[in-house]
């Protein structure tokens, strides 16, 4: 059986998460300290689950080179090899201030726009 196409709207959700997904991971790791799989759940349970870890630790290896998160390793849980946890850099959390500030600002913009055009109906050939 081939696998057609995602939905348009898959695709439209996966390219706006593109966008802001490493805010999502620094905002998930100033909770706490966390490991890569558990960005994939968090996400998850936050209705985001269009993304894999294979799209996650590439964009943790990024942060990392940006100096907006560090990392350490730390036994697991479950008696597994040792686990690699992400933490915040003082950078990083003045990176998601920032972030959030502009994310904040541009979808309201965006909000306003598609809220006052809701009604109008479709535009004319």
């Amino acid at each position: 059986m081939t696998k057609g196409p995602p939905p348009a709207g898959d695709q439209r959700r996966s390219q706006l998460l593109r966008g802001v997904l490493d805010l999502c991971l620094l905002s998930l790791i100033s909770e706490r300290p966390r490991y890569g799989f558990e960005f994939v759940d968090a996400l998850a349970d936050s209705g985001l689950d269009l993304v894999s870890e294979g799209s996650i630790y590439p964009l943790l290896a990024r942060l990392e080179r940006e100096g907006l998160v560090s990392s350490y390793r730390a036994p697991s849980a479950s008696g597994g090899a040792p686990r690699k946890y992400y933490r915040l850099t003082d950078t990083g959390h003045a990176e998601l201030v920032s972030g959030r500030a502009v994310w904040h600002t541009f979808s309201q913009r965006v909000g306003r726009i598609l809220t006052a055009t809701e009604n109008t109906g479709e535009s004319a050939p």
